[in-house]
């Protein structure tokens, strides 16, 4: 056992470490910090489109922080029970933007779309219309400032075919501080910026509240049909972008944030578990590989503080000290204390539960569920029912 224990302290310890030195230094979060751009005039149009499914709580300051910077929003209502669309106009209304606001009425889910993209679709095709240089497709809790806009302008005209931005995510709730730093610490593994940046590496990610996209990118990525049934859309797109020839980037930004809160551990385990096992292929060999990988990585280190003997202890409190080291700048750019970096393997110990339950709904034929619409099941058992 001892020395099992020592040959797990030495591989967390060096997994650590090549994260640390290789991996294109994706936790390095200054290096990822939008640089921002002040308005200019002549500044290429630029058309938002949002969809929105039940968005009355947030709609109203997300829809105004767009309008405020001159651009027209075309508001997709996604079937939404509330009073998302009134509460939008009235918005427009009350900040003399009433003609940059279009709404527009989803029509029925078709087979093969998921929700969230057939909503965006519908908004594409209408935004297009008005012949944009750019196209932004937001979220509807989304709350851009006023230099949001030219930042993702300036950073495209760079040479870049589509430019997201990761938002900062509402981090206030003890929930909130244990586990979103985590996520965009977890995405930006998974997703390294300077690999999507590198038209030489394959991998491509976005993060999807906030992406510029060219049109004629679009088009050549073969539209919004190419990705119409994915559940991680943003991140399909991306690799769909890519493939086709385009360049794209992906920042962090201090600009546009999330104004949704997550009061409680359960809420975002929902968050989490509505993708994890879709990211997975819903392969269980994959899922059995994640989980072990968490153990060893993320678990062992501080498991290994109450082994027997000098070696593995020592060991297990280095992989420790590298990975909180590791997660340090995303805790910073939270504006949290920095004793949060050293909880990271029990964030990680909650993402491993919430995976499992991902993939246990997905099995019970309830996997991707957001806002009353079950698609993941949908589309790997080739059935998609009229819209709920």
């Amino acid at each position: 056992m001892l020395a099992l224990a020592t040959v797990t302290g030495a591989l967390a310890t060096l997994i650590w470490a090549s994260l640390m030195l290789g991996r294109g230094g994706f936790w390095r979060a200054e290096r990822w910090i939008a640089p921002v751009t002040r308005a200019c005039s002549g500044a290429p149009r630029v058309v938002a489109v949002m969809p929105a499914r039940n968005e009355a709580e947030f709609i109203a300051a997300s829809v105004v922080s767009l309008l405020n910077q001159d651009v027209d929003v075309f508001l997709v209502d996604d079937h939404s029970t509330d009073s998302t669309a009134a509460i939008a106009r009235a918005a427009a209304a009350g900040a003399g933007k009433s003609a940059s606001l279009t709404v527009i009425t989803a029509g029925p889910l078709p087979p093969g779309w998921s929700g969230k993209l057939w909503a965006v679709k519908q908004g594409v095709d209408s935004a297009l219309k008005t012949s944009p240089d750019f196209l932004l497709l937001t979220d509807a809790d989304i709350v851009h400032e006023p230099q949001t806009v030219t930042t993702l302008i300036a950073l495209a005209e760079g040479g870049y075919d589509l430019v997201s931005f990761m938002v900062k995510l509402h981090c206030r709730s003890a929930a909130e501080k244990l586990l979103i730093p985590a996520f965009v610490f977890f995405f930006f593994l998974l997703y390294p910026p300077a690999w999507i940046r590198d038209s030489r590496h394959r991998s491509a990610g976005a993060a999807g509240g906030c992406i510029l996209i060219r049109p004629q990118a679009l088009t050549r990525a073969g539209g919004l049909e190419a990705i119409r049934s994915e559940i991680i859309d943003d991140c399909a797109l991306a690799r769909a972008v890519k493939r086709s020839g385009g360049r794209v980037s992906l920042w962090l930004t201090t600009t546009s944030a999330s104004v949704r809160p997550y009061e409680s551990l359960a809420a975002i385990g929902r968050m989490i578990s509505r993708t994890a096992f879709n990211q997975l292929r819903h392969s269980v060999w994959l899922l059995l590989a994640t989980l072990a990988g968490l153990v060893v990585v993320y678990l062992s280190p501080v498991l290994l503080l109450f082994a027997h003997g000098t070696a593995p202890v020592m060991l297990g409190a280095l992989a420790w000290g590298l990975m909180a080291f590791t997660y340090l700048p995303i805790v910073r750019f939270y504006g949290l204390h920095p004793g949060w970096a050293l909880v990271l393997p029990l964030s990680a110990a909650y993402y491993a539960g919430a995976t499992v339950h991902s993939a246990i709904r997905y099995w019970r034929g309830r996997g991707g569920e957001w806002k009353g619409r079950v698609q993941d099941v949908q589309a790997a058992a080739g059935r998609y029912p009229p819209d709920e």
